[in-house]
């Protein structure tokens, strides 16, 4: 079964709400921050710059060892795998016992013409990961130069 647009005659305000209702990106799980579990994916920022391309994403109160960094192929892959368990003990017996769990995983596609994979680097501090993805050197942007008329 698909959605189709039509424009009805009976009822003419009514095309523009309903055309508008399913153009939303409501619908789009690419585009929202949340994983099929309902947990948060961490944004990004993507710069590029002359002879690299810089990463940065948004992940708060984890630690370096918490992710994992893959590149495969021209596939650049950012897991993370978050445990904790947190216990209120009163004379060997349970009170409180609570858990908690936190996944994500965001896949890029690099072009091998234009990255030099073997140069990537990762900095995690104050709740940012970093990453510089350099551009190889024949497609870095060379500054302007003056030519000599002869």
């Amino acid at each position: 079964m698909s959605i189709i647009k039509r424009n009805s005659e009976l009822f003419p305000s009514f095309p523009t709400f309903f055309n508008d209702f399913w153009t939303r990106d409501l619908f789009d799980r690419e585009q929202s921050n949340y994983s099929n579990t309902g947990t948060t994916i961490p944004a990004v920022n993507i710069q590029e710059t002359g002879d690299a391309f810089l990463v940065e994403m948004a992940a708060p109160g984890m630690n370096k060892k918490d992710f994992k960094i893959e590149l495969d192929g021209n596939l650049l892959t950012i897991s993370s795998e978050m445990k904790q368990e947190h216990e209120d003990r009163e004379d060997s017996k349970f009170n409180r016992k609570e858990f908690s769990y936190q996944s994500f995983q965001r896949t890029f596609t690099l072009s091998k013409d234009v990255v030099d994979a073997d140069k990537i680097e990762a900095k995690y501090e104050n709740g940012l990961l970093r990453l510089r993805i350099p551009k190889r050197e024949e497609v870095k942007q060379k500054p302007p130069r003056m030519i000599n008329i002869s």
